[in-house]
């Protein structure tokens, strides 16, 4: 799908126009989590506070925003693995990580039947956000290794998958809870023990 709601190249949106549309992605992904993809878009609008017309100037499309929601939240996980690594000691920026990924597929579960029709094992979206995501574990991963932190033989993609499978288990802020001492156990599971 190609990108929406975007201005021409070279064009900065105005402040306001920017903080608008931070604001309608950030509503998106809240009513999204809690009330599917089907989430009144009128709703988001209000609750952003901003009318309809902004929210259809920003997104023509239900799908023009559930990809743009989907496109923030993996932006924001690329770039909290960058800073975390910077930030933090091996061990606690991958499990920092790993919780920022459970609250993502929290969210994303929200959007699904949506997401299936605009991110498939085929489309460049897909493609794209599956690279950004493995590269993005992966250097919490090598640093965590080239610390000695963690074992040598974690594959950054089993991690991903172990973890989407753990917040399906059970929904719901239970579920969320509970998903997140699952990532101490997998972090315990995959540390070199001394």
């Amino acid at each position: 799908m190609a990108d929406q709601g975007k201005l021409p190249a070279g064009r900065k949106p105005r402040a306001d126009a920017e903080r608008n549309r931070v604001r309608l992605l950030e509503t998106a992904k809240a009513a999204f989590a809690e009330k599917g993809a089907g989430a009144s878009l009128d709703e988001i609008a209000r609750t952003a506070g901003v009318g309809a017309g902004t929210l259809y100037r920003h997104f023509p499309t239900r799908d023009a925003l559930i990809e743009a929601v989907y496109r923030n939240e993996m932006a924001q996980l690329v770039d909290a693995a960058t800073t975390l690594t910077e930030t933090q000691a091996p061990v606690a920026a991958l499990r920092e990580w790993l919780v920022l990924f459970v609250d993502y597929m929290v969210t994303k579960r929200g959007m699904s039947e949506a997401l299936n029709s605009l991110v498939n094992g085929t489309s460049e979206l897909y493609s794209t956000s599956a690279d950004q995501l493995r590269r993005a574990i992966a250097k919490l991963i090598d640093r965590a290794v080239a610390s000695g932190d963690i074992r040598l033989d974690i594959d950054p993609l089993d991690l991903l998958r172990a973890l989407a499978g753990v917040t399906n288990v059970n929904p719901g802020p239970d579920g969320t809870r509970a998903a997140k001492h699952m990532v101490d156990i997998l972090l315990a599971g995959i540390q070199n023990r001394t």
